[in-house]
């Protein structure tokens, strides 16, 4: 496999908004008389806002109308979007800025493949929306992950045919998006919960270009699975 692109998760893999999902979740779910963990917040990962919001009702088999979906949900967002506006820079995850440097430089193409509508203010946010070549979020795809399109758009955009393309994911949907797009997947995070991945590193700290090359290489450490 020769790599021509890198598609990048944007929650969990650049930047680790999960605590600002999860207090604005909790907030919404305290309102309904839902009980909320940091557990059940993990069910969320790589889930739109609407398919969460379900998954939330569920959890408290709660019943909303159309309309009170729609204003629950926009209301969580506005929650959320308030601890976004105050984001920085020095939030991004270790590593994660240095390596997207190495492999542009590299002649690599790079792509965010991200669920979340709010993808372009984060990045703004963090001061990095003009290090990649495509952003392909919520705003622009139908279908959730674990459906393949957000990547293969991600892919389209770049010029690159799936084959060539691999995928930094945290989430078990993203994971199974990836695979499902015929892509090389790279999970970032616990290797028993991103078992389907064809491999897992703990994050970017100290993981160079060279180290990704060496996983090809090396027929013991990447295995790639259908």
């Amino acid at each position: 496999m020769k790599i021509k692109a890198c598609l990048f998760d944007l929650d969990g893999v650049i930047v680790d908004t999960a605590k600002y999902h999860f207090l604005a979740w909790k907030k919404l779910a305290d309102e309904l008389g839902i009980s909320f963990s940091e557990e059940n917040n993990e069910l969320l990962k790589g889930v739109s806002r609407m398919q969460s919001l379900e998954i939330i009702l569920n959890l408290g088999k709660k019943t909303l109308t159309d309309d009170e979906k729609l204003r629950f949900a926009d209301k969580k967002n506005q929650v959320y979007l308030d601890q976004i506006y105050r984001m920085k820079a020095d939030e991004l995850l270790p590593g994660a800025k240095e390596f997207i440097e190495e492999i542009k430089q590299s002649g690599i193409k790079v792509a965010l493949g991200s669920a979340s509508k709010n993808a372009p203010l984060i990045l703004q946010q963090l001061e990095i929306e003009d290090m990649f070549d495509a952003i392909v979020d919520g705003n622009e795809v139908t279908e959730a992950k674990p459906d393949p399109e957000v990547f293969l758009k991600g892919a389209s955009a770049l010029q690159v045919e799936p084959q060539n393309c691999v995928v930094f994911e945290d989430a078990i949907a993203g994971v199974e998006a990836a695979k499902n797009a015929g892509m090389v997947c790279i999970g970032i995070g616990d290797p028993a919960t991103l078992s389907q991945a064809d491999h897992v590193i703990p994050g970017f700290e100290g993981f160079r270009l060279s180290n990704l090359i060496n996983l090809f290489e090396d027929d013991n450490e990447l295995k790639l699975k259908s």
